[in-house]
């Protein structure tokens, strides 16, 4: 997409125009085109097609009558990203505690502290804030994990919040740790899925949050068969935080003999895990999320991410942001972390050996991050590759950029050339969510009121 495109006012106004037509049609042209799918890999010079939400065909000379033409020569087409793991109401505080000592320091200024006085309009500004956020960083399908539902409202707010960003969203709920709330989690779920959750066929979807062990919030909140039975009823995956050490990989053979972990079952961190934890999890075909920045910066367990733990045992994990308070925001900074991690690990491992190394690559981060991470979110089949049939959830990124010029190998400019501002397009199911560099439909002077106010609330309100 040349520069004229991209700050064309009427190229957006006829993308914007057609966007309520189901049939709608936009064709790029001239892409280099990643699609991250293993049929297909990377096509140059080529033309992606999309109908309605959905990617219709991708190949060289396609056609299409009554499209909107998009000349994407100079750009990359890519799959968005997959976020498997957020605490997106926590945005209003970001970077509040950048240099946070240990998981105790986290849990005890804000789940023991900020959560305890949020309102629903808190739930509903930090967790769109966020999801803002995502999108304008190329993340198109974003995990929420939802661990302050203190009552309804504060569950519904934070839905609605994902649902009015156009985000592919999933709300994963769970009651909080620590404060007064209505004890209304677990069953609250029903309504969720009743209300807001009853079609397969949207942007949202639903999945249980729990804890793995009841060391910090007691054993209402833990993992265990009574919660896994809610979870096979209703129909929804379940996604269990603070799985790190020895506790957790106690519960990890616990959950293997009761016959509850499987590809619906996503374990987060997974850091500091025995070995028989992790063949439990590798035969049972478990999903596991991986929080780079989280687990080295905070310092979880080992504080080494378990990249070559899962893929030991035929694990291809999906990445995460985990918590803004400390944490970077982006896809791009998870992706360099866990590749300079891993490949410091495997040199330093056989350095003065002689041994063989085993580095992943950057087609590996990018597969964490776009195809394994969908698959982790229970979305394997809707996106994650540019694949005709999936969902239309792609990236416009600049190639020819100042800091990704020239363009000489597609993946490497993705994932250690690029940032925020090489994103000049989201498509969220089609729909542009940003577009010339601007994510579309956000008032930032009103968003910023609002985020300041709420902040402001929460930083002067006493925990209860």
């Amino acid at each position: 997409m040349s520069t004229d495109d991209t700050t064309s006012a009427s190229l957006l106004e006829q993308l914007r125009r057609q966007s309520a037509d189901p049939r709608r049609r936009i064709l790029f042209t001239g892409a280099t085109i990643v699609t991250m799918d293993p049929e297909l890999g990377i096509l140059h010079n080529s033309h992606l097609l999309v109908e309605g939400d959905a990617i219709a065909a991708i190949g060289p000379n396609l056609t299409a009558d009554g499209a909107v033409v998009v000349d994407a020569s100079g750009t990359i087409l890519a799959p968005g990203f997959v976020d498997t793991h957020r605490h997106a109401w926590e945005a209003q505080l970001r970077r509040i505690m950048p240099d946070v000592d240990d998981l105790g320091g986290y849990v005890m200024s804000t789940l023991a502290g900020y959560a305890t006085v949020y309102r629903p309009q808190d739930m509903y500004i930090g967790t769109r804030l966020a999801a803002l956020t995502a999108i304008d960083s190329g993340i198109t399908t974003m995990l929420d994990f939802s661990h302050n539902s203190r009552t309804r409202e504060h569950s519904d707010a934070a839905i609605e919040a994902l649902r009015d960003t156009g985000i592919r969203g999933v709300h994963a709920s769970m009651g909080p740790h620590f404060g007064e709330w209505d004890r209304q989690w677990p069953a609250d779920l029903t309504r969720l899925k009743d209300q807001y959750f009853s079609s397969d066929d949207q942007l949202l979807t639903l999945r249980m949050a729990t804890l793995a062990t009841d060391e910090i919030a007691g054993p209402v909140l833990a993992y265990g068969p009574e919660l896994a039975r809610t979870a096979a009823d209703l129909g929804i995956g379940v996604s269990v935080d603070a799985v790190f050490g020895t506790s957790s990989s106690e519960a990890v053979l616990s959950w293997a003999e009761h016959g509850i972990l499987g590809p619906d079952v996503t374990l987060i961190h997974a850091t500091g895990l025995t070995s028989e934890a992790w063949k439990a999890m590798g035969e049972s075909g478990t999903t596991v999320a991986l929080a780079p920045t989280s687990d080295a910066q905070i310092g979880l367990e080992t504080a080494i991410p378990a990249v070559d733990e899962a893929l030991a045992v035929g694990i291809r994990p999906g990445l995460s942001i985990d918590v803004e308070v400390a944490l970077a925001s982006d896809m791009f900074t998870q992706m360099r972390a866990l590749l300079a991690i891993q490949r410091m690990r495997a040199v330093n491992a056989a350095y003065g050996t002689g041994g063989d190394l085993s580095r992943i690559t950057t087609h590996d981060v990018l597969d964490f991050a776009t195809l394994q991470g969908a698959r982790t979110n229970g979305l394997g089949d809707v996106t994650g590759s540019l694949t005709p049939g999936k969902k239309a959830d792609l990236l416009v990124v600049q190639a020819e950029d100042l800091n990704n010029m020239p363009l000489n190998d597609p993946i490497g400019t993705l994932v250690l050339g690029s940032d925020a501002r090489n994103i000049t397009g989201v498509l969220v199911g089609g729909q542009p969510r940003k577009w010339n560099g601007q994510v579309l439909d956000v008032d930032l002077a009103a968003l910023r009121s609002e985020v300041g106010a709420s902040r402001t609330y929460v930083l002067n309100t006493p925990a209860n």
